[in-house]
């Protein structure tokens, strides 16, 4: 009874040392952010499709294109203004593509999709149950 108890402790230990603790070389919080910051501009790319709107750690927002990308900082350039920003990864909040909501085109979409649907179902309801005397499809 002693062995078995103490082999199930033996085992629980080795694995919580394998498992439970974090490596010396983990990131910080602010140092995976910034790499998910820079991933993120990475993927959209550079040039007048790359939109993006950028908030600051000091509350300031920027809107334009990225222009530039490199290891330590991206350049944006606004649209209308064609002026330029060179921002670091460290002082960026967040990054989202530019417009990135439901547009206009796809709210009229579903719209006509979900009146299509009522509009067949008023209609082939009724040809279908027969003012409800038949029992076949969803009546």
């Amino acid at each position: 009874m002693l062995r078995r108890t103490f082999a199930i402790m033996l085992s629980g230990l080795i694995l919580l040392t394998a498992f439970g603790y974090q490596g010396a070389g983990a990131q910080s919080l602010g140092d995976q952010q910034t790499e998910k910051i820079r991933t993120r501009v990475h993927k959209m790319g550079v040039g007048v499709n790359a939109r993006v709107e950028v908030k600051l750690k000091d509350q300031g927002q920027f809107k334009g294109y990225i222009s530039d990308a490199n290891e330590d900082s991206f350049t944006v350039v606004q649209s209308g203004t064609g002026s330029s920003k060179t921002m670091s990864y460290s002082d960026i909040s967040s990054v989202k593509k530019a417009g990135s909501g439901v547009s206009a085109k796809t709210l009229i979409i579903v719209g006509a999709a979900a009146a299509g649907a009522v509009v067949t179902w008023v209609v082939l309801k009724p040809v279908l149950c027969d003012g409800g005397a038949q029992s076949r499809g969803p009546c």
